[in-house]
């Protein structure tokens, strides 16, 4: 196997984690704590609600989670992946969706855990699901068998249609953006045209290129953490690649609306910093402009 494109600099990461604003000083040995150790397992469950155009008058009012970044690995607890997991089903979505990076690593039982965590997430219309670089750095097809086998879809370049009342909603999903495994045009054909259109795509930057096709109404993604750090005034100081732009909540990219949840997983440093890991609840709106 190749060697992982560069991550992060530990050194680099952990200074911005540990300074703040306006005196450079390091937090005191009580926030340290705090962000090591607090927040990293504080879930926020953020309700959102878009309007969405072209979404069908039978989906008005519709209930859609996202989840992402669950990294499973030695950075976070695996039990408590699971747990929030649960939190996700507990809020009765229709549907769910997963946009990407299952695993930090594929050596002690990871895709256990995620077929145990794929299994334990239920909504009426399905699980649905996309990979993410770190799944490609490890084992996409390993990553990808541990999703199936615990009842979620894959939408790897496709996309599925859900129907309710006569009306049909469209999800698709491109594959890794990161590793040139994305292929936007064969996720979105045979979609009729004016259809309404979610798409899972890990790393958010790839907006730009969904708001220029045009036939996507909101992108759902993950890849940056939110930056896992968020410090006053700067925001995150530190976001990995294709995940610079629309780093965390809501953007409009032209007649695109994108949606970059901040994970539940972490890379390493295992340290989070006003930035709670998240569960988004959207309701969707029909015909609204």
């Amino acid at each position: 196997m190749s060697s992982h494109p560069q991550r992060f600099s530990r050194r680099a990461f952990l200074r911005a984690s540990l300074q703040v604003v306006g005196g450079g000083a390091l937090v005191t040995s009580g926030s340290a704590a705090y962000a090591f150790v607090a927040e990293k397992e504080w879930v926020a469950v953020e309700r959102v609600t878009l309007d969405l155009p072209r979404l069908p008058a039978a989906f008005d009012g519709y209930r859609l989670a996202q989840i992402s970044d669950l990294h499973f690995g030695s950075a976070v607890r695996p039990e408590y992946l699971l747990e929030a997991c649960q939190q996700v089903s507990a809020l009765t979505p229709d549907a769910i969706v997963i946009t990407g990076d299952f695993v930090s690593r594929l050596n002690n039982g990871e895709a256990d855990w995620v077929t145990r965590a794929v299994h334990a997430l239920s909504a009426p219309d399905g699980v649905y699901a996309t990979l993410g670089n770190h799944d490609w750095w490890e084992h996409a097809e390993t990553v990808s068998a541990a999703v199936e086998q615990g009842g979620g879809t894959l939408l790897r370049n496709r996309h599925v249609r859900l129907e309710r009342l006569g009306g049909s909603l469209y999800l698709a999903g491109v594959d890794d953006i990161w590793e040139g495994q994305h292929d936007l045009a064969a996720a979105l054909t045979g979609i009729p045209s004016g259809a309404g259109v979610v798409l899972l795509a890990h790393e958010p930057d790839f907006a730009d290129e969904v708001a220029a096709d045009g036939r996507v109404d909101l992108q759902l993604s993950g890849h940056s953490h939110g930056g896992q750090v968020r410090l006053p005034i700067i925001g995150a100081p530190l976001t990995p690649r294709l995940g610079k732009k629309y780093k965390h909540g809501w953007y409009r990219v032209g007649p695109l609306q994108v949606y970059t949840n901040r994970g539940l997983g972490l890379a390493r440093p295992a340290v989070r910093i006003n930035c709670r890991p998240e569960i988004t609840l959207f309701t969707l709106r029909a015909g609204q402009a």
